[in-house]
């Protein structure tokens, strides 16, 4: 069986379809469909029910998932040892990242791992919530992942390298009345328009907690994309309860941010697959170790 038949069949899964998977791999869609006919020689069964240009998984496509997916990232993980002599020269990383810790801590490890290994590159696959990253770890999706929860990720799954906390915080554009404050108690959100984060995040359920709390507020804004944050917080729509780890840029955008109290913070945590890794996920944690959750040099 090829290797490279099975990375092959991975990207259609995960583009979802021949046309995406032969434009992101750069092969002709011909030859893609060649490959996966071999490989699904080699197995003795379809792994898609082709209809018309829709290409269907079948039960026998759906159960190759999880193998394929770890047989592509040993062999990654073999070509990375053999790197490894060069002292990383090449490669790539896989990180699943949740929106708002994409901002902090990761970029700030990004930076520190690309000056020490310039040649490696750094893929950051998107999750939205703690239990998402935690799967794409767990799976083989991604090599490493960087997430926020309510409390201490549990190891059974996956292995953890706490990175700190980052408390909540409160961002209002320039004209409203708290702008000038630096702080703002959490019973102050009532009446407010709030933009929240969808469910499954750490945003959302501070704000959900607060409002059985008894503390209401009026929701003007359920975004997925973090990205729309800062501009419907500066539009004028509302406003938005998030980590620090937004704070630097929503101040250099525009935005204040005031410190909500009582403090409420969210632990940040880097994980990894049980077992042996990637010299280069091994040098990434070795970084992250001496980082903070906001990005900052630890001792």
């Amino acid at each position: 069986m090829d290797i490279r038949h099975l990375e092959y069949f991975l990207a259609i899964v995960d583009h979802g379809g021949f046309n995406r998977a032969a434009t992101a791999l750069y092969v002709s869609q011909p030859s893609l469909s060649q490959a996966v006919r071999a490989l699904e020689r080699d197995l003795g069964t379809d792994l898609f029910h082709r209809i018309g240009r829709r290409a269907i998984l079948t039960e026998a496509g759906h159960a190759l998932i999880g193998p394929a997916r770890e047989a592509v990232r040993s062999l990654r993980t073999a070509r990375s040892s053999v790197e490894a002599v060069h002292e990383l020269r090449t490669g790539r990383l896989d990180v699943a990242c949740m929106p708002s810790q994409a901002v902090e801590p990761l970029t700030t490890l990004i930076r520190a791992f690309s000056e020490r290994h310039p040649g490696v590159s750094v893929a950051i696959r998107a999750a939205f919530t703690s239990r998402e990253v935690i799967d794409m770890v767990r799976t083989g999706a991604a090599e490493l992942g960087l997430l926020a929860s309510a409390g201490p990720v549990s190891e059974k799954e996956v292995a953890r390298y706490d990175l700190g906390r980052q408390r909540f915080v409160l961002l209002v554009p320039p004209d409203s009345p708290l702008s000038g404050r630096t702080t703002v108690n959490s019973e102050e959100l009532a009446g407010r328009r709030l933009i929240v984060g969808q469910l499954g995040t750490g945003m959302r359920a501070y704000v959900d907690a607060l409002r059985e709390q008894g503390v209401a507020f009026t929701v003007a804004a359920e975004t997925e994309h973090r990205v729309a944050l800062l501009p419907l917080v500066l539009g004028g729509v509302g406003v938005a309860v998030v980590t620090e780890s937004w704070r630097d840029i929503a101040r250099q955008a525009g935005a204040h941010v005031l410190d909500i109290e009582p403090a409420t913070t969210l632990d940040i945590a880097l994980v990894s697959r049980h077992g042996s890794v990637s010299p280069a996920a091994t040098a990434f944690v070795r970084i992250a170790a001496g980082t903070g959750a906001d990005g900052s040099a630890t001792d």
